[in-house]
């Protein structure tokens, strides 16, 4: 029904219109003709079909506009969702893989090397869902970019 509520309007607005003008015999077409026709001595009627055309095109380059900003909106909302989850995801490894940090910690003769090596990769994967999460602009280059940095 949302999709054809314009279509209906117009339609409901024309068949008012229609019986309006048997019921009040009006003669719409002959006053928009003589409207016309008086526009004459301004020379304005030339105007009026390049005019039209035009409007036409500025309607249509609008819609179309409107059309692609709600596709990237849908997009950038379907990202932000994404990211929001892989981010909860993340976070919930991390914090089950200190389970093993402390065991490693707790166990007499572990490599503390190791263990340096397993602090610097949390901390670069915590830099990169940071990074990722604070993105001004969304589209490839920016994504590539902050997750390599």
């Amino acid at each position: 029904m949302n999709k054809h509520r314009l279509s209906l309007i117009g339609l409901v607005l024309s068949i008012f219109i229609y019986f309006s003008s048997i019921l009040l015999e009006l003669e719409l077409f002959e006053q928009v003709m003589s409207f016309l026709a008086s526009l004459e001595q301004f020379e304005f009627d030339e105007a009026i079909i390049p005019l039209l055309i035009f409007f036409t095109f500025v309607f249509f380059n609008t819609r179309r506009n409107s059309k692609k900003i709600q596709m990237e909106n849908a997009k950038l909302n379907i990202y932000k969702a994404m990211l929001n989850s892989s981010h909860h995801i993340l976070n919930n490894f991390i914090y089950q893989m200190d389970i093993f940090k402390i065991t490693a910690e707790d166990t007499p003769g572990f490599d503390a090397k190791v263990l340096s090596f397993y602090e610097d990769i949390i901390n670069n994967a915590s830099h990169q869902i940071d990074s990722l999460s604070n993105l001004t602009t969304i589209d490839e280059f920016s994504i590539r970019t902050s997750v390599m940095s």
